[in-house]
């Protein structure tokens, strides 16, 4: 995005968190890969739509470094609570660090592995999902995540569009192959409704009827 329309558009929306700001900045500091962090715009975007929702219940799969958890765990009701799934173990300290200092520590429940193996032993039922994992296996996650959403729930996943990669229908790429194929089930879905839309690198919502 060109950068002086990012400007105007950070100063026409809520301002960051300070936790969040300093969250975002030692990210790109200390971690491999720190575009992988949420950033403002896009947090701002899944704090409201989980303030829209009031969920009790929230999943997400690739906690990260808790950037993306923290806004979600911001719609949640009261006594709500965010089961966040992390592969990489030795980030779980460092977002943990944050969720305290952001005040959500408290009603985010965090798990380390493969989102495959640990979903199905989750007995809950979630109002929201956010899927930002390994994008190969958007797929997967998907079909275990739908069989636990409420009806008229919400499942939002990112990077869907993927760098414009999506257009690329011959790609042999790994992880492009892997959002090109989540697309396109989701688009032969019947049973839900969804919209992309093209803020960063795309984001889809999706509504289970």
């Amino acid at each position: 995005m060109d950068k002086k329309l990012l400007k105007y558009l950070n100063e026409h929306m809520t301002p960051e968190d300070p936790v969040l700001e300093e969250l975002y900045r030692e990210t790109h500091i200390r971690f491999v890969n720190p575009n992988m962090s949420t950033g403002h715009l896009q947090g701002q975007l899944l704090s409201l739509i989980s303030q829209m929702i009031r969920p009790e219940f929230i999943l997400e799969i690739g906690t990260f470094t808790g950037y993306s958890a923290i806004c979600l765990a911001k719609g949640l009701k009261p006594e709500g609570k965010l089961y966040t799934i992390e592969i990489n173990d030795e980030l779980r300290e460092f977002s943990q660090l944050y969720f305290r200092k952001a005040g959500v520590d408290d009603r985010i429940v965090q798990l380390t592995g493969k989102a495959q193996d640990i979903i199905p032993g989750i007995d809950q039922t979630f109002d929201l999902a956010y899927i930002d994992g390994d994008k190969r296996e958007y797929t997967q996650y998907y079909n275990i995540i739908i069989r636990k959403m409420r009806p008229k729930g919400f499942i939002i996943a990112d990077n869907v569009l993927w760098g414009g990669k999506v257009l690329d229908g011959a790609s042999t790429d790994p992880q492009t192959r892997g959002i090109i194929e989540f697309n396109e089930m989701i688009k032969e879905q019947g049973d839900i409704e969804k919209v992309i839309l093209p803020v960063r690198d795309g984001i889809m919502v999706i509504r289970k009827i």
